[in-house]
């Protein structure tokens, strides 16, 4: 696909935009949405049209009338000059990593990152001779002290994923782009619509679009947005490695980002309010959320976010294993189950201290991530509540 550019400044405010970018009803006989586009095969009318290859959609892999529309809608809300979308989020990830290093190459990751990219990194790029580097989330400007001659992307992860640290994102990216070194930012937690890490200086986001894009619990989508400088080498990427969603995930995705406003707003609204409530809990020790304004990373969370979403960490005090499961095996309305960004909400216990490498996790008992859903929120507290009584008499 020919990576084009869209206009990163509409003016329109992110409630309107969210639910009119990438759509255009008159091009597709006035109706609002575009449909489903299922195929392979696009047919050339002439011989001259095969040679030259030059009308608009050549091959269902490289891209389709749906594709496009949520291609461009995402390329328009992060500010970027481009979008491709891919099978997953962490498709993603390392769609957008292969396109900018080489064998030979030096990386930065955070220490925080989402634990499948760490994963991807240790195997996959090891193997191909790449060679990474975690770093302290709260590093700051210092992590030029890290480069070498052959340090060629720093990734980073705003909230950390499971510990929620927050990343000066314009003080790496001033440091990286001063040795010409590519910056990488996974915006899963935040969305377009509460942050913009192009903005802050990083040359791609990354959308686990799985996550609040589609926001039902039922597809596999990633997105991968770039600026200028970055837009060839993920374009020639994506065509190299085969990369792309599928027809009916890719409908579920452009669904799910036209009503992304107020479901984040209900998720942000909610997720501050449990957060809240289980700061004052004795059997909490630490509540870990950016937006709380007691945490360590509030002030660079309102500088660059407009946001929050659902999704946090609730560290406990010390607790038996028997009595973590009385509190959790008995929950109604708190699953357990990985993925978040859906309407449900969601809780799952974690110990980052095996694949932490920079730093050292302190947890003093277990760690709960929570996502809070669309439900409401005093029946949502009324579990939780119910859940810690089960742990007490356990």
């Amino acid at each position: 696909m020919t990576i084009k550019k869209v206009n990163p400044e509409s003016g329109e405010r992110p409630e309107t935009e969210v639910v009119h970018v990438g759509r255009k009803p008159f091009e597709q006989h006035g109706f609002v949405n575009t449909p489903v586009y299922r195929g392979s095969t696009v047919l050339y009318p002439t011989l001259e049209a095969l040679n030259t290859r030059t009308q608009p959609y050549t091959y269902g892999r490289r891209a389709t009338p749906t594709t496009h529309a949520l291609e461009e809608a995402i390329a328009q809300l992060e500010g970027g000059t481009a979008t491709i979308l891919t099978s997953s989020g962490l498709a993603a990830i390392s769609t957008a990593i292969l396109a900018l290093v080489n064998s030979g190459d030096h990386i930065l990751i955070v220490d925080s990152v989402y634990q499948p990219a760490r994963a991807f990194a240790d195997k996959m790029l090891k193997r191909l001779g790449v060679e990474t580097t975690y770093y302290d989330p709260l590093i700051g400007s210092g992590i030029a002290k890290l480069f070498r001659p052959n340090t060629r992307l720093v990734m980073v992860e705003a909230p950390g994923s499971q510990t929620f640290e927050m990343q000066d994102i314009p003080a790496i990216a001033a440091a990286a782009h001063a040795k010409n070194i590519w910056v990488l930012a996974d915006n899963t937690w935040a969305t377009p619509l509460y942050c913009k890490p192009l903005a802050l200086g990083a040359d791609v986001s990354i959308q686990a679009a799985t996550k609040y894009i589609v926001g039902h619990a039922d597809a596999m989508l990633g997105a991968v947005t770039v600026n200028e400088r970055a837009a060839k080498f993920v374009d020639s990427a994506k065509e190299a490695l085969g990369t792309c969603p599928g027809s009916e995930e890719t409908y579920l995705g452009l669904r799910g980002l036209r009503t992304l406003a107020v479901r984040l707003e209900r998720h942000q609204r909610s997720g501050i309010a449990v957060a809240q409530w289980l700061q004052d809990r004795p059997e909490v020790d630490r509540v870990l959320h950016p937006a709380l304004p007691g945490d360590p990373g509030h002030a660079i969370w309102k500088r660059d976010f407009s946001g929050a979403c659902g999704l946090f960490t609730a560290v406990l005090k010390p607790t038996s294993e028997k009595a973590l499961a009385a509190f959790l095996d008995g929950l109604k309305f708190f699953g357990m189950g990985y993925s978040w960004g859906g309407y449900e909400s969601l809780v799952v216990p974690f110990d980052p201290s095996p694949y932490r490498t920079a730093t050292r996790w302190d947890g003093p008992g277990p760690a709960l991530r929570f996502h809070v859903g669309l439900e409401a929120v005093d029946d949502l507290i009324a579990d939780l509540a119910a859940g810690f009584e089960r742990m007490k008499n356990a």
